[in-house]
């Protein structure tokens, strides 16, 4: 995905969580009277970890593999639309129907044909740099051109498009899931080798048999907190921020399906507007801001 306005909220929030969760863990277990050392199995994390990545590799395509990776980076960085995302497809949406409206089709086709070229896609560097969006707004506008198009038609296939990328961008989300799914019984098989480690020295004393059934114990707890207290948590932020990232289609179908039933483009550009969140959602006044002056923050950086 595209760079987007990073925030270290989000990397702080993991690593907080990360802190409770194991410092109850080991703080609880010590207090119990345990011995941190007992828990300190490397070869059983090996088992376990190496086990899980074994099978993510094997289950998903390499693209989701390397997606899947990508993902991550993104839930660390943050790498959510903030306010001047949002404003830029606003602005760059505006401009266009407002072209629509008074000039003639090899004008509006100068503009979809070589965004990178067009002073409407310009004033929205962070929309240039998301290729897959700037290509969506601008097969669509060219379907608009066109003009034998009806609007529910042009919904229909919005969302199979639509659909078909969001999809797409949850695979990384689907593959984790699976993957920590997965951690609680690679626990138990770490367990069971350990135990079977365990009785190949049945003639040893009490004490040393206790210590190494101990140790064998230890992958069933490591399995289920991998699943539960690291790949489950994970996986929720890669869904929360790919859901986030694919607003920003949803803004566009709203927008440009309102101006094809025949709203103007002031009123067109509400209905993409209201589908953001409450939360991020950027004010009427600095949408008639950036209508007056596309691009302002980077004209003025």
């Amino acid at each position: 995905m595209d760079k987007l306005n990073f925030d270290a909220g989000t990397r702080m929030n993991i690593l907080i969580g990360m802190v409770i969760t194991f410092g109850c863990v080991i703080g609880g277990y010590m207090a119990m009277g345990g011995h941190v050392d007992v828990l300190f199995q490397p070869f059983e994390l090996m088992i376990i970890g190496g086990a899980g990545l074994g099978g993510f590799i094997v289950a998903n395509p390499m693209k989701v593999v390397k997606d899947s990776g990508k993902a991550l980076g993104e839930v660390f960085k943050n790498a959510v639309p903030k306010e001047r995302n949002y404003l830029d497809v606003l602005g760059v949406l505006y401009s266009l129907m407002r072209d629509l409206r008074t000039k003639s089709r090899n004008e509006i086709e100068a503009h979809i044909d070589n965004p990178e070229d067009s002073s409407i896609f310009q004033t929205a560097p962070n929309l240039l740099k998301n290729k897959e969006l700037t290509s969506f707004i601008c097969d669509y506008v060219r379907l608009i051109i066109i003009g034998n198009a009806r609007s529910h038609e042009i919904e229909a296939l919005m969302d199979e498009e639509l659909e078909t990328l969001l999809n797409d961008k949850m695979k990384p989300y689907h593959a984790i899931s699976q993957m920590g799914d997965s951690f609680p019984a690679i626990g138990i098989v770490a367990a069971v080798l350990g135990v079977i480690k365990a009785l190949g020295k049945i003639n040893e004393s009490p004490e040393v048999l206790g210590g190494l059934i101990g140790a064998a114990l230890v992958g069933t707890m490591l399995g289920i907190v991998l699943s539960y207290s690291v790949c489950t948590p994970l996986a929720s932020q890669v869904k929360v921020v790919r859901s986030k990232q694919h607003r920003l289609f949803i803004i566009v179908k709203q927008t440009l399906l309102a101006y094809m039933n025949g709203s103007v483009p002031q009123v067109a550009l509400e209905y993409g507007r209201k589908t953001i969140s409450n939360y991020e959602r950027p004010s009427i006044d600095a949408v008639e801001q950036e209508m007056m002056n596309p691009g302002g923050d980077h004209k003025a950086a």
